[in-house]
Formats: structure tokens, C-alpha cells, sequence
């Protein structure tokens, strides 16, 4: 199998070491000169390009994207129309129009599209998806995550596209469906119209809430999901990769049940690891990714219309 990687900046290197490891990666392509002198020197045994033009009439099995979001449409729908499968890392696009477009030529071509929601492969995550889908705490009433940091403040996009549109794609993930109903609001206090603190709140068609809070403005460092059911509660600690049962409900006598709480998971592995290693077996398979290219359409319309409400609010 040959893969290429187009953009080797601070995370596109991760793609290549990763794909490297792999014994999957082919190609690199790099505009900055020093960055491909750097992967060149690294990697003797992998071509290295300035222009990805070349690569659409070659070998090649796939790419994978990691350059900045405003060219993710342009470069992957080249590929897609050459037949080749595709890797975007997130957000797949800066708008559903083209994210929707990607889908269908996608789909037209028999490729496989995949977006880089990588916390979705954290094994954390799969066990609660499997732990919900069984039943064990019941009818879900609402999951609340947060992310919350002293973070690197963007001046192009504001926290939930920068750190949110991660917990936006578990949300959807484990809630099995896009959201009915969004409400949020925020709070621009380090530069005008890009909001610091964020609060998002979901309604879904079983019934079921979720809420995300989104702060780079924040004392402490947190993140974390907390997952209430008729029957039982969730809380996975992401910084410690656990996930925690606690037996506690309301009776149907209106009073407390607590029958404490017990560790059901524990342990982490690296996602970005995991994740090519999906993105390998579907393409080996023609297996539809988990995070394929509707589910990255999904969050980028969430992103939207969370975009249209805050201009109403302003």
C-alpha cells in the first residue's frame, strides 16, 4: 500500500511518522522548504514534492491531508476525482456546501473518505459507545464534556472550531444522530468576535441532551464527559483514561439510590495510531470509516449553525 501525505507542518508530521511506522507512507508534500530538507533527512526512503499535481496520475493508494482547513476542499476533491481515498485531518471543511460535495464525489468515485476525528478512536470511547448501545445505565438523559485549558489563543476561529469541534464529534458519535435543536452562547473578552467560553447545548431526537463547555481562558485544566442514564452514571477522565461507573439514580420513589461507583475501564493507547490504522483496514476492506466523510459533514453543520446564532446574538 502507498500512501501520501500532503502538508508536513506541526501535525502533518505526526501523519508521516505515524504512516512511516507503518511501513504505508510513499510520499510527502510540503511547500516550506525547510520542513521538506527536514522529512528528506528523516526519511530517506520516502519521495519528497513540493506540488501534489504529480500524485494524482500515479500509484498512489490514498492521502492524507493535514494542511490548513481553507485547502482541504480543493486538494481532496482532486483526489477523490483521481480515484484516490482520502484523509482529512479536522475540520474537514470550513462549510457544509463543500463538506457535502466531498461526500458525493466521494461516493461517485467508490473512494473511501475519512475525517480526522481522532478522539473517536480512543479506546476510552469505543467502550462507552458499546457500554450505551448494551443498555447497562439505561435510558440516556443527557452527556455533558468539557475542555478547558490556559490554551493557545487562535485569532482566526473561535474555541469551538479550535477545541470544541472535537467533543462535537463525540457527542454525535455517542448520541447515535445529529442534533434537532442547538442552543450556545459565549463570551469574547481577549479579541472582539472570537469568543473565549463557550457553552453549547443539544437536543437529539431520542430526547437526549448534550452540553459542551469550551474554554482556552480557564484556571484549571479539565476534560472531561459525564454521562447520565435512568439507571447509572458515566465519567470518563480524559487526562487519566477512565471511565468510572457510578450506581447512583433516582428510585421511583423520588429518593436517592447510591450503591457507589466502580472503575469499568482504564488504560489509553495512542489514537492517532489507531485511527491510520482504521483508515488502512478500510482501505484494504471498502469498509465505511467510523468517522467518515457524513459524520465530518454532521459536525461542520453544527459548526455553521452555531456560527449563525452567535451572528444573531451579536
Amino acid at each position: 500500500m502507498r500512501i501520501a501525505v500532503i502538508g508536513a507542518g506541526n501535525w502533518g508530521r505526526n501523519l508521516v511518522h505515524n504512516l512511516s511506522d507503518m511501513d504505508v507512507l510513499s510520499h510527502v508534500v510540503e511547500q516550506k522548504v525547510d520542513h521538506l530538507k527536514e522529512i528528506s533527512s528523516q526519511f530517506s526512503e520516502v519521495e519528497c514534492l513540493d506540488s501534489f499535481d504529480v500524485l494524482l496520475e500515479s500509484n498512489i493508494d490514498a492521502v492524507a491531508i493535514a494542511t490548513p482547513a481553507q485547502s482541504h476542499y480543493e486538494i481532496a476533491s482532486a483526489f477523490l476525482k483521481a480515484g484516490k481515498d482520502v484523509f482529512i485531518e479536522k475540520p474537514m471543511t470550513l462549510c457544509s456546501k463543500e463538506a457535502s460535495e466531498l461526500v458525493d464525489i466521494a461516493k461517485l468515485n467508490n473512494s473511501i473518505l475519512m475525517v480526522g476525528h481522532m478522539l473517536l478512536y480512543q479506546p476510552a470511547i469505543q467502550f462507552i459507545k458499546t457500554y450505551l448501545e448494551e443498555g447497562h445505565i439505561g435510558q440516556i438523559y443527557h452527556l455533558h464534556q468539557e475542555r478547558l485549558k490556559l490554551g493557545r489563543v487562535r485569532s482566526k476561529e473561535n474555541v469551538i472550531w479550535s477545541l470544541g469541534v472535537h467533543d462535537i464529534a463525540v457527542l454525535l458519535y455517542l448520541a447515535g444522530s445529529a442534533p434537532e435543536e442547538i442552543q450556545c452562547s459565549g463570551h469574547s473578552g481577549v479579541q472582539e468576535q472570537i469568543q473565549d467560553d463557550a457553552y453549547v447545548h443539544m437536543t437529539f431526537q431520542s430526547g437526549t441532551k448534550g452540553h459542551l463547555h469550551s474554554s482556552w481562558i480557564w484556571p484549571e485544566n479539565s476534560r472531561c464527559m459525564r454521562i447520565i442514564g435512568s439507571k447509572g452514571m458515566l465519567v470518563y477522565d480524559e487526562m487519566k483514561q477512565t471511565v468510572t461507573l457510578h450506581k447512583k439514580r433516582i428510585g421511583e420513589d423520588l429518593e436517592n439510590i447510591d450503591e457507589g461507583e466502580e472503575t469499568l475501564f482504564e488504560g489509553s493507547a495512542q489514537p492517532l495510531r489507531l485511527e491510520m490504522e482504521h483508515f488502512v483496514h478500510c482501505i484494504k476492506t471498502r469498509e465505511t470509516p467510523i468517522s467518515d466523510g457524513l459524520s465530518g459533514l454532521a459536525v461542520i453543520r453544527v459548526l455553521e449553525s452555531l456560527e449563525l446564532k452567535n451572528e444573531k446574538n451579536n
